[in-house]
């Protein structure tokens, strides 16, 4: 294992904007496949890492006290695994070192680094990749320090940020205004029209939100086979509008080419409803839902050109956040570096004041009943001792290095400075 002092931090992979998609996807690792990966690393000498390999991404991050020949190493793993060249494989992937691969790792767990900026599952990648590789035993305590921080430094965003907060997919801005619209989800009901696939996506999206009871119907005959294996209720195309009646957000994606829901569908259905709001989201190209369905007292109606707009603003509003987060990302780095040095000053620290005690402690045995003035003198002589006679014996040698000593000259003034200008201090 690494020691403290030596230890590095690197990165190694192939993500969306070095590599093509054809790489990536000959890179990637099933996730039963990771173990023997792993068993590969740890014979070549690799026994601090992680690997993270998804749709963006197949990179590993570690710690090793040679963080070029480790790049090696995996860069080997990573052609035989993905059938490249080594040559292409450079031209496609990118190695980072010390901070600048400090960095990336905080940006990664921040969603920083993403196709889609501040996408929520990518934290979830990353302690999923931490979990597993802690379990194949390559997580060591300098790459466990890291990623508790790299988690650190993706709360602050998430919670100091609005990265995270705004859609900025059309299925995730229509799940947002059906939480704006109706609140919690899972006492609500939706209506799915037709099998287009952005009406799917849709109601994913809204099912992750929470919307549980959902019923679909579409003028298909494989319509109720498509929701029997998707778990939602059926009903047939022609009763239609007395399913309306019984939603409270419409998803359409039929494209039939016509108004399948007119403006008097929708007034029936409120009336059975008593005036209880409907949200119509019209995914249908041309539209499904009459416009002049928003003129109903309750109905709510959302073209796909309106959700594209929501969505936009959202992405707009996420690169604004992103340089708050960025700025986030680098004081986590700095604070990072920061604890490392006083972790790697603190035995040398400890190892002072121990010698000073102990020096204190023989100077009272050895002259007992002393006062303070004399006791005080007596061990200033007896630790300057020690080092005025180490660094004259350097200036003696024949062959000395004069600057070697007066570096060493310069050290210790720095180092026995009294940051508090000539104050008094009770440590």
């Amino acid at each position: 294992m690494p020691s403290q002092s030596n230890a590095r931090i690197f990165v190694v992979g192939a993500n969306h904007r070095s590599s093509t998609a054809l790489l990536r996807d000959r890179l990637f690792m099933e996730e039963s496949l990771l173990p023997q990966m792993f068993g590969r690393l740890r014979a070549g000498g690799l026994d601090q890492a992680l690997i993270l390999s998804t749709c963006d991404r197949t990179e590993i991050q570690g710690i090793h006290d040679s963080p070029e020949s480790a790049t090696d190493l995996v860069r080997n793993h990573f052609a035989a695994i993905g059938n490249v060249g080594y040559d292409e494989l450079i031209d496609q992937s990118y190695a980072l070192y010390d901070g600048a691969a400090l960095r990336h790792v905080f940006a990664v767990a921040s969603s920083l680094d993403s196709q889609i900026v501040g996408e929520p599952q990518v934290l979830g990648q990353v302690k999923a990749g931490h979990r597993l590789a802690a379990e194949c035993g390559m997580i060591g305590p300098q790459l466990d320090r890291v990623m508790q921080s790299a988690y650190h430094a993706a709360k602050r965003v998430r919670s100091e940020t609005d990265i995270v907060r705004r859609p900025v997919s059309i299925a995730s801005a229509a799940a947002q205004i059906c939480q704006d619209l109706h609140g919690d989800l899972a006492a609500r009901a939706g209506l799915i029209v037709g099998l287009g696939d952005i009406g799917e996506l849709i109601h994913e999206q809204l099912r992750t939100a929470g919307l549980q009871r959902v019923t679909l119907t579409a003028a298909s005959s494989r319509a109720e086979t498509v929701a029997r294996r998707s778990g939602v209720h059926f009903v047939p195309f022609d009763a239609l509008a007395g399913a309306l009646a019984d939603a409270d957000i419409v998803v359409s994606a039929a494209g039939a080419g016509r108004h399948i829901i007119s403006k008097m569908d929708a007034e029936d259905a409120l009336k059975k409803r008593r005036r209880r709001p409907i949200l119509f989201l019209d995914c249908g190209v041309p539209s499904d839902i009459a416009p002049e369905v928003e003129e109903c007292d309750g109905a709510f109606r959302y073209s796909l050109d309106d959700l594209e707009q929501v969505a936009l603003q959202g992405r707009s509003e996420r690169q604004t956040a992103a340089a708050a987060a960025w700025q986030i990302v680098d004081d986590e780095v700095g604070s990072w570096y920061e604890g490392r040095a006083d972790r790697d000053a603190s035995p040398v620290i400890v190892e002072l004041r121990e010698k000073f005690t102990a020096a204190r402690e023989k100077l009272l045995l050895d002259h007992p009943g002393v006062d303070a003035a004399r006791a005080t003198e007596l061990l200033v002589n007896r630790l300057l001792d020690g080092p005025s006679r180490a660094l004259r014996g350097m200036a003696r040698q024949p062959d000395g290095d004069a600057a070697e000593v007066k570096r060493l000259e310069e050290l210790v003034r720095r180092l026995f400075e009294d940051p508090s200008d000539g104050q008094d201090s009770e440590e």
